[in-house]
């Protein structure tokens, strides 16, 4: 067995015509975490390209700017603390969900000023 034997085979996707309404609605369905309008997007999205099945159905890819120093904090914190950056952002993010509105509305305030 060679390691080509390895490699994970990708199902191929039939390309089907979408109107482009359509396919922004999808996209804003995919970013709000919805199902997709499409079953064959379903399917491939189903038959995810990861090593661990399990977490790749749990996390989903994202992207989003920070400033410079955003992200020499977010590098520091990760070293000094030896967790994974996307970790420390999910934790962060729960706790900021998991504050009052008060609470939340009196960080964004300092952090604003």
């Amino acid at each position: 067995m060679s390691l080509i034997d390895l490699k994970r085979k990708k199902r191929k996707v039939r390309n089907t015509k979408v109107d482009v309404d359509d396919f922004i609605e999808d996209a804003v369905n995919y970013a709000t975490g919805q199902p997709s309008k499409f079953p064959d997007a379903q399917d491939v999205a189903d038959e995810t390209v990861g090593l661990d099945k399990k977490t790749t159905k749990i996390f989903r890819h994202a992207t989003f700017t920070l400033t410079e120093t955003s992200i020499e904090q977010l590098n520091n914190a990760s070293l000094q603390t030896n967790i994974a950056k996307s970790r420390l952002i999910r934790i962060l993010v729960q706790d900021f969900v998991n504050k009052t509105e008060e609470e939340q509305q009196a960080l964004l305030d300092r952090i604003s000023q």
